[in-house]
């Protein structure tokens, strides 16, 4: 377990009051896995391509994390590492071994266990335990991207999350999805004109 450090990222005090916010990211797309140990996976040329354009997007969008927590996995750092460029304040990153390959319950422990006083936070992670923690939460929002999030998560995808009780609130059903978004091929990371970046969606 490590972390990166972010000298001119703050974490400011968080008001429980208002809810918190959590942001699902998927690893951007990986070499096939009889290429490399999938532990050492790294980025194909296309997630090497996406990654930045979800950074883009987050940073155009206005949702920067202030914590981010990333499988230790190569295709999950250097995803994390090709998304913070384009941040105006890069956050401190945790790479927690437990977030490898997990299980949604496995991850929503660690939320629990490190979220605590921080939001925006981030989880770069992995399919099927990121998409079916997104699933799981994710109880109300437009019902367009709660179909869509259903038929699954594309790499370098973000799916946001608000918890309207803070982050005692990661339990089934109990997240707003507010935004869902991944890269596409010919597709800009910026909102289109006209559109509430909030909820206009597409991959």
């Amino acid at each position: 377990m490590s972390s990166d450090p972010a000298p001119h990222a703050t974490t400011p005090a968080f008001d429980t009051a208002a809810g918190c916010r959590l942001l699902l990211v998927r690893h951007a797309k990986a070499v096939p896995k009889h290429v490399a140990e999938d532990f050492e996976r790294s980025l194909n040329d296309r997630g090497r391509a996406e990654a930045p354009q979800t950074g883009r997007w987050l940073a155009a969008a206005g949702f920067e994390p202030r914590l981010v927590l990333c499988s230790p996995a190569r295709r999950t750092r250097q995803t994390w590492q090709l998304i913070a460029p384009a941040l105006p304040d890069v956050p401190p990153a945790v790479y927690d071994d437990r977030l490898y390959d997990a299980a949604p319950t496995t991850l929503a422990t660690v939320l629990g266990e490190r979220a605590a006083g921080v939001s925006p936070l981030m989880l770069v992670g992995h399919n099927t335990g990121i998409h079916e923690l997104a699933t799981a939460l994710c109880g109300s929002g437009p019902p367009k991207l709660l179909d869509r999030l259903r038929d699954g998560l594309p790499t370098a995808g973000v799916v946001v999350v608000d918890l309207p009780r803070g982050w005692d609130g990661l339990t089934e059903s109990e997240g707003h999805l507010t935004a869902f978004w991944a890269p596409s091929r010919g597709q800009s990371p910026e909102p289109r004109p006209g559109c509430d970046p909030d909820t206009d969606r597409q991959y």
